[in-house]
């Protein structure tokens, strides 16, 4: 884990803390860069933790003595299929290995971790403790650890086809692979779809 910073389940904080603390504690998190965000973990997060849709996990950083929440990033197991138009050679060739190609779609499909939220705490100046690149990594580690117990090498997110954001998670070794619609009760995003990215773990 990165030096400096510890993670906490959340559903492991539910469980010895009880449920309303854990509410408390989450109740103070704000990210106005991203409502989706910021919303989810104030009120899904809990609830789709105990039904194991996924899991969030909280970014905890040492500040004035005391830990703070600075980020957290939430996962779940999914099966994604890519289209490998826009890939390069070596991808394409490492999607091979851990992917089934299905002809009639033209695309491969595989099982891999989705980083469903990713997001700093602006509460208190909190996101000035930690910097995106720090907390995606945290979340990539994560998965890391996870696969070496499943198997697996890829991790793939979606975000708002906004260039700053985009170009962050490229710059981070993600790769564009694909585009999905927007479901109905996802209010809180811009735009009528997502981009889908994709990377893999060395």
């Amino acid at each position: 884990m990165m030096h400096g910073y510890k993670v906490v389940n959340l559903k492991i904080l539910v469980d010895e803390m009880g449920e309303e603390f854990a509410k408390n504690f989450l109740s103070d998190f704000s990210c106005p860069l991203n409502l989706d965000v910021e919303s989810f973990l104030r009120y899904k997060a809990i609830e789709f933790s105990k039904q194991s849709l996924s899991q969030t996990h909280l970014v905890m950083a040492s500040h004035k003595k005391e830990m703070v929440l600075v980020g957290y990033f939430t996962l779940a197991n999914k099966n994604i299929s890519v289209s490998t138009k826009g890939l390069s050679s070596t991808n394409k060739k490492r999607i091979a290995k851990f992917a089934i190609y299905y002809p009639q779609i033209r695309k491969y499909v595989l099982t891999a971790p989705l980083i469903a939220q990713l997001g700093k705490n602006y509460t208190n100046g909190y996101n000035e403790l930690i910097t995106g690149d720090e907390l995606l990594a945290i979340a990539c580690e994560k998965v890391k650890n996870i696969q070496l117990d499943l198997g697996g090498r890829y991790v793939y997110l979606e975000c708002e086809d906004k260039p700053k954001l985009v170009d962050f998670y490229k710059d981070n070794g993600f790769c564009e692979f694909d585009k999905r619609e927007l479901d109905r009760e996802e209010t809180d995003i811009s735009g009528d779809y997502l981009i889908q990215m994709i990377k893999y773990l060395k």
